[in-house]
């Protein structure tokens, strides 16, 4: 089953836990790609924050991946 997954700051990311996302609270660049290199197989879809987006640069550029939106500013 294919899941969706989050990662950013806790302030932007913590409401998604809710409805059932995979939530990868950050609190750095490090911290962001730490999550994005532990990613299930099975997430779908990936939601960042503007802060998370920039600390992965173009690592989201594949077309194996999951589908990935940016959240607005």
């Amino acid at each position: 089953m294919s899941a969706i997954a989050v990662i950013g700051e806790a302030v932007r990311t913590r409401g998604f836990g809710l409805a059932g996302a995979i939530v990868y609270e950050t609190a750095g660049s490090a911290d962001v790609v730490r999550a994005w290199e532990q990613l299930p197989a099975g997430v779908a879809v990936l939601i960042l924050t503007p802060a998370a987006a920039l600390a992965l640069g173009s690592r989201t550029a594949t077309d194996r991946g999951p589908y990935v939106v940016v959240m607005p500013p």
